[in-house]
């Protein structure tokens, strides 16, 4: 069974004649975009600022394959799609991926699945924290230039799990184990934080400790920059308020709905129900009104946006708390709606690169794989931003981009003065591969 000679049974002739298929084709890769890859993290850097921050006990002598080797080598697999570190076996003969370390195709075999499973256990708390500095020392220098003010979206997404690792904790909602990590974006899509935590929602304290920590960090980049924080109902608590209002962070949060607010809307939800009892046509009537109030354990009143929606459920009602100045739906659609794109950027982040990969028994090796599959992201990332700004390229999905420009069938010819890979004639992505490796000399450092 493993004779490369042996043709795959079970194909139809073609023209006629016999079809033989056989795994003897020798020095060829289906992932050559992964060398467009390669340069989107040579510029990015990303491998680089996550070895730096573990502590190598190994004996320089004897090493093989460096941290930043190996990060890279990691990284790439899942941006390829080989979120499954076994699949190092078969990777680490590749061509394309030697390649993409820097090592010609007859070179030495990259890192085996072992060396991988061992570099995920090389962290320890320490260094995880400094991870999560140099991620957000990424996400500053991502910028061309410094922002006048950034929008951070916060939220938390369930990763269900299937064994004995640290942390798991059962959820009533899901109705099973698994951990609840919280990840923060940007407005744009730029990855910023993730931390691994039990399956539970997040208290007031909890939010508190790590949204001071990270403002910290940015604030070290730019002390002067503006930021917003938007996330949903669970984090509009009086403590990340109060912290808020403390470090000087704008703030629009889902305020949950509670008998105190809603005594402040009830009549506007009669006159919601009317107007749309009054237009049978009508597929939703929508109002918005603001006033101030809070809940007991709040130190201060707050501006409360309330949305009152009527259709053929029924009547809705949504609050969101804010300081914020402006009318009551610009905030609410233009500034609080927009809160959803940070539902697309988890996707893109967990199911195109499953992140909830965390199948390690210790805590510390699962949150070092939510840094590397933060890596992959930002390796698609960079690769999607390159693109032409009104193309459909720069709002593909990174499913479509591996798809389209990563999984490239190729030969790879290495000679004595230059290495050559023959690319299919017929690649829909010519021209497109060609535009984004011009512009990626041009992604911010």
């Amino acid at each position: 069974m493993d004779d490369l000679t042996l043709p795959l049974s079970g194909l139809s002739p073609v023209a006629g004649r016999p079809v033989k298929a056989c795994f003897d084709g020798g020095t060829l890769s289906s992932d050559a975009g992964v060398l467009v890859l390669r340069e989107v993290e040579g510029r990015l850097g990303v491998a680089e600022r996550l070895a730096r921050c573990l502590d190598d006990r190994r004996d320089p002598a004897l090493i093989t394959h460096s941290a930043s080797d190996m990060i890279r080598f990691r990284m790439l697999m899942i941006a390829a799609g080989y979120e499954d570190g076994n699949d190092a076996a078969s990777l680490r003969q590749d061509p394309v991926f030697k390649m993409a370390q820097g090592i010609a195709p007859s070179g030495r075999h990259l890192a085996s699945q072992p060396t991988i499973s061992r570099l995920e256990n090389m962290a320890d708390v320490r260094s995880l924290l400094r991870m999560a500095g140099a991620m957000v020392d990424l996400y500053c220098t991502s910028f061309r230039q410094v922002p006048q003010r950034i929008v951070l979206d916060m939220d938390d997404t369930f990763d269900a799990v299937h064994g004995g690792q640290q942390l798991r904790l059962f959820n009533a909602h899901h109705d099973e184990y698994g951990f609840q990590p919280i990840v923060v974006f940007d407005g744009e899509g730029r990855f910023v934080a993730a931390v691994l935590r039990p399956a539970r929602r997040p208290k007031g304290v909890e939010i508190r400790g790590h949204l001071r920590r990270l403002v910290r960090a940015i604030r070290t980049h730019w002390p002067r920059v503006e930021i917003l924080i938007r996330a949903d109902g669970h984090y509009g608590v009086p403590e990340v308020i109060d912290l808020c209002r403390t470090m000087d962070v704008r703030f629009i949060l889902g305020a949950p709905t509670s008998a105190r607010l809603r005594k402040h809307v009830v009549g506007l939800e009669a006159q919601v129900a009317a107007r749309y009892v009054a237009k049978p046509g009508t597929d939703k009537v929508r109002r918005f009104t603001d006033f101030y109030d809070g809940a007991g354990s709040w130190s201060r009143t707050e501006r409360i946006i309330a949305r009152v929606e009527t259709g053929p459920q029924g009547t809705d009602t949504r609050f969101i708390v804010t300081d914020l100045t402006g009318r009551s739906k610009a905030l609410y659609e233009k500034v609080y709606c927009r809160r959803g794109t940070a539902e697309n950027h988890i996707k893109a982040w967990k199911t195109h690169l499953a992140a909830d990969r965390t199948s390690c028994t210790r805590a510390v090796a699962n949150q070092f794989r939510l840094f590397l599959h933060a890596g992959a992201y930002w390796l698609l990332w960079g690769l999607r931003s390159a693109m032409p700004k009104r193309s459909a390229w720069r709002v593909a999905q990174f499913d479509t981009l591996r798809v389209r420009l990563i999984k490239i069938a190729a030969r790879v010819v290495e000679m004595r003065t230059q290495i050559r890979v023959h690319l299919p004639t017929a690649s829909p992505a010519q021209a497109i591969l060609r535009h984004v490796l011009g512009r990626i000399p041009r992604l911010a450092t």
